[in-house]
């Protein structure tokens, strides 16, 4: 295994040792063991994270059952620096600015070892080299979110002759979306909800049409949708906004069939096919304008993110600088 020497066996780290709220059970520990590594994996020194929704779901104990061991200390979203890389790895190497969502499935066995750390251990595949025009904190905001906009865009079979509408367009996922179906994946139109405050955000993303769902359902519209993606929930109005033999792909349980829920599965390769769009400024990562919170505000930005989250629309990661 290559590795720079100055690897220190403890690091600090934000930690829960038990199930709750994530603000109630969060506690700084500055002696928490150093991941090992394993040979497919590689070892970062973590420079940015961004907070999701899941991370306050998996502190409740919402999935448990197939959850890793506590102690856990959270954060899927990275950005940082390998400094350590296993014997079967091949595409990166020491000093390799890299980022992603380090669970390559979210809800099973998930990292005891989260982002918010000074190091984490992640598998090759679900990491890629940063875009170089992207900061480490914008870079960390991006991998959940745009993996899972980019699956379920595939899901639904977008492409160039397709129209598609986004519920809530204004959100981490939703954002990314618009983007994808306009630059990417090349739909003919890009319709999106949002509330009146975030209108010219999505006109400024690439939307074609907006729709302030505060005045208007959408459901009522007389045009119709080869594709709807439901990121708030509102799958019954959704199946009624698409044309026949149109797809509902959703993020939000429960889905009304035929609407498709799907989970994103973390991919590395997701990651290094966006990077040309990132890199020319085709898509843009969308950050919270509260962000970045210093590392000692962890607790602070959970609160922060939780009360956005309960607004339609608004599940913005949340970065933080780590070091």
């Amino acid at each position: 295994m290559a590795s720079t020497p100055s690897i220190p066996s403890h690091m600090k780290a934000w930690t829960y040792s038990e199930y709750g709220n994530i603000e109630d059970i969060l506690k700084f520990d500055p002696n928490v063991p150093v991941p090992e590594l394993k040979d497919d994996q590689v070892l970062i020194k973590v420079v940015a994270a961004a907070l999701n929704p899941v991370d306050y779901k998996r502190a409740l104990g919402n999935f448990k059952n197939s959850d890793s061991p506590l102690p856990t200390s959270p954060g899927y979203d990275v950005a940082g620096v390998v400094v350590k890389v296993g014997s079967k790895v091949k595409k990166f190497k020491v000093g390799d600015e890299v980022y992603g969502d380090i669970n390559e499935n979210a809800l099973k066995n998930p990292k005891a070892i989260g982002s918010l750390a000074e190091y984490t251990a992640a598998e090759e595949k679900v990491l890629a080299h940063k875009p170089f025009n992207l900061s480490f904190v914008e870079a960390s905001s991006l991998p959940l979110a745009i993996i899972t906009a980019y699956q379920g865009l595939e899901r639904a079979s977008l492409s160039s002759q397709k129209s598609i509408l986004v519920l809530g367009g204004a959100g981490g996922v939703g954002t990314h979306v618009v983007q994808l179906s306009k630059h990417v994946f090349g739909a003919s139109k890009v319709a999106a909800t949002a509330s009146s405050g975030k209108l010219e955000l999505l006109r400024n993303l690439g939307a074609d049409l907006l729709i302030d769902y505060t005045k208007v359902n959408f459901e009522d519209l007389p045009e119709k949708f080869d594709v709807v993606f439901d990121a708030v929930g509102q799958n019954e109005r959704a199946l009624k906004a698409i044309k026949e033999g149109g797809k509902v792909v959703t993020i939000v349980e429960p889905e009304i069939p035929p609407a498709i829920w799907y989970l994103l599965n973390s991919e590395g390769v997701v990651l290094e096919k966006l990077k040309p769009y990132l890199e020319s400024g085709k898509i843009k990562p969308i950050v919270d304008p509260k962000s970045p919170f210093p590392f000692s505000n962890v607790v602070e930005a959970f609160a922060c993110l939780k009360t956005q989250s309960h607004r339609q629309n608004s599940h913005t990661p949340h970065p933080m600088n780590i070091n």
